[in-house]
């Protein structure tokens, strides 16, 4: 046995194997992404990235406010607006995760369950995983 670097095409023939093998649990594909934010004066000041995954499940990878522009409401707009398209979609629940330094308050506030977090005290922060199941 020997560790080795995968190219691209070795990459996608992993990748292509999970696949096919997950497709045995996974009956259903669903795709889609939501990819929104707000405008002021020509720039942009807040935006929201997720795509759909297995199992009915969006992820939520990116929710950034400018500086200025945080505590007036503009993630919790955005937020809403992903969970309408979400249930649009077809999603059930919604998944994402933070740092401690980040938006674990807001998440929190809009409902969101904490499921699992770590500490990592050598470098100073905790990771929280959240869930929110939307009809």
């Amino acid at each position: 046995m020997k560790i080795i670097d995968l190219n691209e095409a070795q990459l996608e023939s992993v990748e292509n194997q999970l696949s096919a093998f997950d497709e045995k649990y996974i009956t259903y594909k669903m795709d889609g992404c939501i990819q929104i934010g707000i405008e002021e004066d020509g720039k942009i000041v807040a935006g929201l990235d997720a795509c759909m995954t297995a199992f009915k499940i969006l992820y939520v990878s990116t929710v950034f406010v400018a500086a200025d522009y945080r505590r007036k409401g503009y993630g919790k707009q955005l937020v809403h607006e992903m969970e309408k398209r979400a249930r649009e979609m077809g999603a059930n629940t919604i998944r994402l995760d933070t740092f401690s330094w980040q938006g674990k308050e807001f998440y929190e506030a809009l409902d969101y369950k904490i499921v699992g977090y770590y500490e990592n005290t050598t470098d100073g922060y905790a990771e929280y995983f959240f869930l929110k199941r939307i009809k």
